[in-house]
């Protein structure tokens, strides 16, 4: 159940996060133009409505539709929420959330469904009246039953919240928030029932305490102030600080979940802190005009209308000094795990909240792990060298290798790959445990790993000493894989496969592959993403198309101002094409490249072939 509400709260996040400067924005206009606004304005106040009963629905229900149908998606997501907002008088932020990804499901199953046997000639024709006919009957379905259902549901809502309110319980589900918060919980809590409700509110009475339930940074303020103040252990004591502007100024309230990890009872203060804020909020008829995200104090304080900013200061004072109070008598009397335990804990329940498997049953008997991608050629092979150097000092005993997804052997202990790939890895390694990751070279899934496996029930002391760490294999001598006329600096930038391309049709140049491996990479990248991180990608070939290979070789394109690779932008853009092991010298120079990280950037930027070369062979 965690695990499913981990996962559901993501997905809702997924929708209104990349939409909440939409949010900000109607707050603002809100706050600064309403009657009794900073800034009165009958004309720029009648902006307001229309943003939260068009734009909000109409964005969050487009982001929920391209989530699950891509683009096709989005536009199918757009037309659904209208019916919904057509049928409806009440806000349809809820609406939103659900008929977006039933929009966007319902292309994607269509678009499934047509794979291979659309006729030629009629793509265009069947895709854009696809998505016209099936928009138009999702738009009929929200119109009458999703509009409708949910305004009762909101609704209902509603009224619960009210009627609390009027036995003054409200402040009672502080219980519920702060664990949930540290449990990473509250998106499906925030995003799925406080920002509906408290829009709706907002709509009718300019504000809503329903902002202030979740956002309030004081609570996690006094845990941190507590540890600063009172912790024994150096370590802790130094980092909070730090953590403070970080949580208070920065909005990142997951800073202080390690805080609370490490003892457990502490989280008693935040509880107690936010009910105290939420009564002292309540009995003045505090609210906020907007969502207030990040959790900022400027952010919260931003949403608070003009002559409640005062109180409402005062209410993020109140919490932070319950909270204080009551956590620092137990860090006083009690112990608590080391903070870098409590931070291992919080990345791996962060990767479950992702959906992602980081969990190590028991470190000490995890002797091999296996980085798998498609080919086992380029995106593995650096993310299995890094991770080994990285992990080598701590575990000496622990094998890091790299293998195609198909290939993985019958003793691999934990298998990392991306997402779209478990199933195959899952059929090539049952015994093997997942961990799913976003790229191979900076994911939170991998830190929670590394962390896990050098701090875990691990075996180090028993070792003898002697790395048993696979070497990798070293280039053939005076064997060439990169030279300068396979570098291309200062490249203009455009979409991801032009850069693919460019990188294929110069390795069919300089000799290293047929012309249909530049397809087969083409491929590749339509399996899943070639990008590294850190402004790398490697794009590649399939593992078909190693046949197509002639000789091992490596180019690299620079693109100063960065190729959109998904929501990330590759600077360099290494095409690799290799014959057995030969490649993999080279990318283990990269890797010690990007453990530089002023030789990385440079190397983002410069002019000088030479020097790059260099710096790679």
């Amino acid at each position: 159940m965690k695990n499913f509400a981990q996962k559901f709260g993501k997905f809702l996040s997924g929708m209104v996060m990349p939409n909440i400067g939409a949010f900000i924005a109607w707050g603002f206009i809100t706050a600064l133009f309403i009657p009794d606004g900073w800034i009165p304005n009958e004309g720029l106040a009648s902006i307001h409505p229309p943003i939260l009963t068009y734009l909000l629905p109409i964005l969050i229900a487009a982001q929920g539709g391209k989530m699950i149908g891509g683009d096709r998606g989005r536009v199918m997501g757009a037309i659904a929420i209208v019916g919904c907002i057509a049928g409806s008088d009440n806000t349809m932020l809820m609406a939103a959330m659900a008929i977006g990804p039933l929009a966007g499901l319902v292309i994607k199953k269509f678009d499934e469904a047509m794979d291979g046997h659309m006729p030629a000639g009629f793509e265009m024709l069947i895709n854009n009246f696809s998505v016209g006919i099936f928009g138009m009957i999702m738009a009929i379905i929200g119109y009458y039953i999703i509009g409708p259902v949910m305004g009762i549901i909101l609704s209902v809502l509603t009224a619960g919240v009210e009627i609390l309110m009027s036995m003054n319980l409200l402040p009672l589900v502080a219980i519920f928030i702060e664990p949930a918060k540290v449990l990473f919980l509250n998106n499906a809590i925030n995003h799925g029932i406080f920002t509906p409700i408290g829009t709706t509110q907002a709509l009718e009475t300019g504000k809503s305490i329903m902002y202030m339930l979740e956002a309030n940074p004081g609570p996690g303020l006094g845990v941190l102030l507590a540890y600063w103040m009172f912790s024994k252990d150096k370590m802790t004591k130094d980092s909070a600080p730090g953590a403070i502007i970080i949580h208070f100024l920065g909005g990142i309230h997951e800073i202080y979940f390690p805080y609370v990890l490490m003892n457990p009872m502490v989280i008693i203060a935040p509880i107690v802190g936010n009910i105290c804020a939420v009564f002292f909020y309540s009995i003045t008829g505090c609210g906020l005009v907007g969502a207030s995200s990040p959790g900022s104090i400027i952010a919260f304080m931003s949403m608070s209308p003009r002559p409640q900013m005062l109180l409402t200061f005062l209410g993020v004072i109140i919490a932070a000094g319950v909270s204080f109070v009551i956590a620092s008598p137990i860090i006083k009397m009690s112990g608590a795990k080391n903070l870098e335990e409590a931070q291992a804990q919080t990345a791996s329940m962060k990767a479950q909240a992702k959906g992602q498997t980081t969990e190590v049953k028991d470190a000490g008997k995890v002797k091999k792990v296996v980085f798998a991608c498609d080919a086992g050629m380029g995106s593995s092979a650096m993310g299995a060298t890094k991770f080994r150097n990285r992990v080598k000092a701590a575990r000496p005993d622990l094998t890091v290798i790299n293998t195609s997804v198909d290939n993985i052997p019958a003793d691999c202990d934990i298998a990392v790959v991306q997402t779209t790939l478990v199933e195959r890895a899952k059929k090539s390694a049952p015994q093997a445990q997942m961990v799913t990751i976003g790229n191979f070279l900076a994911d939170p899934a991998l830190d929670a790993l590394y962390i896990q496996l050098t701090t875990g029930d691990q075996a180090v002391a028993e070792t003898t000493g002697e790395n048993t760490d696979p070497v990798v294999p070293t280039t053939v001598p005076n064997k060439k894989v990169m030279i300068a006329e396979g570098i291309k600096l200062n490249q203009t930038p455009g979409t991801k496969e032009e850069a693919i391309q460019a990188a294929g049709e110069l390795m069919c140049k300089l000799g290293y592959v047929d012309a249909s491996y530049v397809d087969a990479m083409q491929e590749r990248e339509k399996l899943v993403t070639t990008y590294m991180g850190m402004g790398i990608a490697i794009p590649h070939g399939t593992t078909q198309a190693k046949g197509t290979v002639k000789k091992t070789g490596i180019v690299l394109f620079q693109y100063p101002e960065g190729v959109p690779f998904g929501d990330e932008k590759a600077n360099l853009v290494f095409g690799i094409a290799g014959i057995g092991d030969e490649h993999l010298d080279l990318l283990a120079k990269i890797c010690e490249v990007l453990e530089d990280e002023t030789v990385l950037e440079e190397m983002k930027t410069t002019n000088d072939v030479e020097w790059i070369l260099r710096q790679l062979t």
